[in-house]
């Protein structure tokens, strides 16, 4: 039962999973929103400049039917005439075709559809296996879209009866006015029933784009072990991240020693931990600039004794400050009695070295509290 579950596709679809379908040029896509932005675009631009339009488009008709002598006994300017007059249309058509283009690129906006992908150009043979396309003829997403198809079509075929309908008697009515009237009255009524039916489509909008997202993520669904596998990979190989990390503990340890030499102090257990504390004029408090156990804590003191750094014993103190207080951080307030009489301690110990006189006494009795104190390895 547990492998079962893991195969279905039971999780939603993960960024990544998303990001690789639009790296392939697959996006939620919805037909239904492009024709009908196209649609009642148009609808709309011959509602408001229809006049213009029409004006326009009789001037050039009556210019297109002037027979000029010249036309007729020269097939050489026929072609230029013709020309002439395409392109007189094209001018007139320019803003609609221009609006229309916008209209047909804006729906992928909505839908974050907007990608361009060379996958999508690939041939894919499968595609043109003859068994598959009969799969896909019969398949639940192609009974889906020709329902879909059949509802649009009663829809728009309802909304087109009852305008008829309603308009019947004007229609009719149209026999009894003169031409440029009746011309001019059948526009404004084919406009208009043309945009009722344009408005018919946003019913099927609605129900399509959610569909279309829906069905779009739903085929995107993983599987728990998909969900996984993906992890895995996006984490990378656990040998690989190992390695990694020792790298960057080395580089981290080799940063560390460097700054063995400028601190001032080194306090250690004495053998198991050491910690180098550096404090200079305008710091807040003294930091720690090298901290380790073992291997690490004998090559620091070996450092130190190098760089003559001075060294004193104090194992609470020590293990406290490898414990609380970060690399190249503060140290804890709680320690700043004791760290104060050991930098008490260098700082006469510098001045025995420049003048002499008698050698300080190392402070002993450090107050390090006893809940700062790890126990003793």
């Amino acid at each position: 039962m547990a492998e079962d579950s893991d195969l279905e596709k039971t999780e939603e679809p993960t960024g990544r999973r998303i990001e690789q379908a639009r790296e392939k040029g697959q996006v939620p896509q919805s037909r239904e929103l492009g024709t009908f932005s196209v649609l009642v675009v148009a609808a709309s631009m011959l509602w408001m400049m229809g006049d213009w339009f029409m004006a326009r488009a009789v001037a050039l008709t009556r210019q297109a039917f002037i027979i000029e002598p010249r036309y007729m006994h020269d097939s050489a300017m026929m072609l230029p005439r013709l020309l002439e007059l395409s392109g007189d249309a094209l001018f007139i058509l320019a803003p609609l075709l221009a609006v229309l283009i916008v209209a047909a690129l804006i729906p992928p906006f909505f839908l974050n559809s907007w990608i361009f992908s060379f996958n999508s150009l690939v041939p894919d043979i499968a595609r043109m296996n003859p068994l598959a396309g009969l799969a896909r003829m019969f398949s639940w997403n192609s009974l889906m879209e020709l329902g879909k198809a059949v509802l649009k079509a009663a829809l728009v075929g309802g909304i087109a009866v009852l305008v008829i309908w309603n308009l019947h008697e004007e229609i009719f009515g149209l026999l009894a006015e003169p031409l440029e009237t009746g011309i001019a009255h059948a526009g404004n009524m084919i406009l208009f029933s043309f945009l009722m039916l344009v408005l018919a489509l946003f019913l099927v909008v609605a129900a399509d784009v959610p569909f279309q997202l829906w069905h779009y993520y739903h085929k995107l669904k993983m599987t728990k072990e998909e969900v996984k596998q993906e992890m895995k990979e996006m984490m990378g190989d656990p040998h690989v991240k190992g390695r990694i990390r020792s790298l960057q503990m080395e580089a981290a340890r080799r940063r560390m020693m460097q700054s063995v030499p400028q601190a001032d102090v080194i306090v250690t257990n004495p053998t198991h931990y050491a910690v180098a504390l550096s404090y200079k004029a305008g710091m807040a408090a003294p930091k720690v600039v090298a901290k380790g156990v073992g291997m690490v804590a004998l090559k620091i003191r070996e450092i130190a004794a190098e760089s003559a750094v001075p060294t004193l014993e104090a194992a609470p103190l020590a293990r406290a400050l490898y414990k609380h207080a970060a690399l190249d951080k503060e140290i804890p307030s709680a320690l700043y009695n004791a760290v104060a009489e050991v930098l008490a301690y260098v700082y006469q110990l510098a001045q025995w070295r420049q003048s002499g006189g008698a050698y300080p006494v190392p402070p002993r009795q450090l107050s390090v509290p006893a809940e700062l104190v790890p126990e003793a390895t």
